[in-house]
């Protein structure tokens, strides 16, 4: 396995086919009891894989995404209707009715990705060329180019290797009289910690666009993730827990917001309380289609179905590797839920002899249980030097502050660590059943029993 590999090639060559969703230990349990969970594996015996050994698991886990014969005739029924334009029927807005029901929002809006919900947001609240976006650097690349796309520059607050998530105490430190909006992302589905973000943007007349691409259904204090802020921008990519291939939203507790995001994506064109100047405002085409919203609504059960046992198999494992040294489960924000689109976890080589991460997850692949680092120090690999050297950067910030900016990245050093030191799964293993989950305890504490041998070899 290769040292990096981005979260949606990992989630691709970690789900395999004909390993099949069986009944899980957490829809068995509740009927079954406490009986029902077999025993944990403790066994740390036997040559590790790497070394010539037995994996621990062998049965592949789900593939990804799913599809169920159940469904075909409604998508059918669409592609023979010659409706398929957002206009043409009514699918669309059926989604966006259903979506903010369960996110207990006032309104959403169906867009043609997470990128462009992330972008139409940007642009409603009011985000233009020249201003600066606070926002997470531990993130899928979108993030940073919603806000480049604006010609506004993401300053990063740094990452709190606790929680993986925003560090809110960092803020305050970016803020610049360019400061237009706070971007908190809720990586992997884990919430930011979003009182005191919000505060903190009060306090600065700031907007809060939350990234909940990875965060369908999380909650913060009893609100679902998207209802925190001003928008709350969702991905439907065909890795996610709820996908269609491509796809997003966005959600908010102001229908005058989302009806101004439904003009901007719909190239303009005056919407509910957005009437504009005459017909039309600024806008693009970000339309969502009637057939991605089939696919997404015939979905939504299984999505809470599916986030209930995401849930318990990360509780399970989260007791079970706390005991294990040299790993460390992330924290969560006091009464908040996850939703697991990865599930991650921080490794410390002196736990496994000095064994390094990356012959770690070369490991503990090799047992079986596929892994990953996900995300590097991305601020590094060009993509914003190639930004604030462009033309149009230099027009707008002077050549000073370029400099300062590109130098303080050197400064997230939560960042660095987090990027250093983070191991994630897929989410497809939590849908595994309790004697599975069992066997990536069994995996890593094998890897642990025998990590000088393979920190030599």
């Amino acid at each position: 396995m290769k040292t990096y590999m981005d979260r949606r090639s990992f989630l691709k060559t970690s789900t395999t086919a004909g390993a099949g969703l069986s009944l899980s230990w957490a829809r068995l349990a509740p009927i079954l009891g406490a009986a029902a969970a077999p025993a944990l594996v403790h066994a740390a015996e036997g040559k590790p894989a790497l070394l010539g050994g037995t994996p621990v698991h062998t049965g592949g886990w789900t593939r990804w995404p799913q599809w169920r014969e159940a469904w075909e005739p409604d998508l059918l029924k669409v592609y023979r209707s010659g409706k398929w334009f957002r206009g043409s029927d009514k699918h669309v807005e059926d989604f966006e009715v259903a979506y903010s029901k369960l996110l207990g929002a006032t309104k959403c809006l169906a867009t043609a990705s997470g990128t462009t919900a992330l972008m139409v947001s940007l642009h409603v609240m009011d985000v233009d060329a020249g201003d600066e976006v606070i926002v997470s650097p531990y993130t899928f690349i979108a993030t940073y180019n919603a806000i480049l796309n604006a010609k506004a520059l993401p300053v990063f607050a740094d990452t709190d290797p606790a929680t993986l998530t925003m560090n809110p105490a960092t803020i305050a430190s970016r803020l610049t009289e360019r400061t237009r909006a706070i971007m908190p992302v809720h990586i992997f589905g884990m919430p930011c910690d979003m009182d005191p973000i919000n505060t903190i943007a009060k306090q600065n007349k700031l907007a809060v666009v939350e990234d909940a691409c990875q965060a369908w259904l999380a909650e913060y204090h009893g609100k679902k993730c998207g209802t925190l802020g001003d928008l709350g921008a969702f991905s439907f990519q065909e890795s996610k827990h709820l996908p269609s291939g491509e796809g997003g939203a966005i959600s908010g507790m102001s229908a005058e917001l989302i009806d101004k995001c439904n003009s901007f994506h719909n190239c303009g064109r005056a919407c509910g309380t957005n009437t504009g100047a005459g017909s039309f405002t600024r806008g693009n085409n970000y339309r969502m289609t009637q057939a991605q919203a089939v696919i997404l609504l015939q979905q939504l059960e299984k999505l809470q179905q599916e986030t209930a046992i995401r849930r318990a198999g990360a509780d399970y494992l989260g007791a079970e590797l706390k005991q294990i040294a040299g790993i460390t489960p992330v924290r969560l924000p006091e009464n908040s839920r996850a939703v697991w689109h990865l599930y991650p976890f921080r490794y410390d080589a002196q736990g496994f002899n000095g064994l390094s991460r990356d012959k770690f997850m070369k490991a503990l692949s090799a047992e079986g249980v596929p892994c990953s680092s996900v995300y590097r120090e991305q601020y590094n690999d060009g993509l914003l030097d190639e930004a604030i050297n462009s033309r149009g950067f230099k027009r707008l910030w002077g050549s000073s502050r370029l400099k300062a900016y590109r130098d303080s990245f050197q400064e997230l050093k939560g960042n660095q660590q987090v990027c250093a030191t983070t191991v994630a799964i897929g989410q497809t293993l939590l849908l595994a059943d309790r004697s599975n989950l069992e066997h990536i305890i069994a995996a890593i504490r094998k890897i642990q029993a025998h990590s000088a041998e393979l920190a030599k070899a």
